[in-house]
């Protein structure tokens, strides 16, 4: 989104590892992306929690694919998830979104107030986090893959669809 808010890494996030990472503890330290076209990669690579650095290294990365498919890889993950301590900083893995709507304020005239609504969030069970492990997130069906009102009104996805003719959507 175009905006930035604190909340942010609290609603808003693609997660392969969330936690309080220094990337420039260690000259071995980089957080690389790459984008061909059809997948963009975040790698991080050698990286160390924020004083916690005699715990070891970790490397990880996440795909995201033009098709909607997300993958998170995790090459090296020295221990285990649950015992890195979420005291600075949260530690989690997965999906979060939400939108910001700016309604008036009724204190002050001319001011808006910002309300976040989360309306989806997958949380990997991070237990199950470890060296030489993967997750792979593959996108439902929805709608908007439909050209028009008779395909949309017989798919058979596993909600309610109606057609709007406004948008041919």
């Amino acid at each position: 989104g175009d905006v930035i808010h604190r909340m942010l890494t609290a609603t808003q996030y693609i997660a392969p590892l969330m936690a309080n990472f220094n990337p420039s503890y260690s000259r071995n330290s980089t957080v690389q992306y790459l984008d061909n076209g059809t997948v963009f990669v975040v790698q991080w690579d050698k990286v160390y929690l924020q004083g916690k650095e005699d715990m070891g290294s970790f490397t990880f990365q996440a795909a995201l694919h033009s098709s909607g498919r997300i993958v998170f890889g995790y090459q090296e993950v020295p221990v285990p998830v649950l015992q890195i301590s979420a005291s600075q900083h949260p530690v989690k893995a997965g999906l979060s979104d939400a939108f910001m709507v700016l309604n008036p304020s009724p204190d002050v005239p001319e001011s808006r107030r910002r309300t976040i609504y989360e309306y989806h969030r997958v949380e990997l069970d991070t237990s199950r986090i470890g060296s030489l492990t993967a997750v792979e997130f593959t996108p439902l069906p929805t709608c908007l893959q439909h050209q028009s009102c008779e395909t949309c009104l017989s798919s058979e996805l596993t909600f309610n669809c109606s057609w709007c003719h406004v948008l041919q959507r």
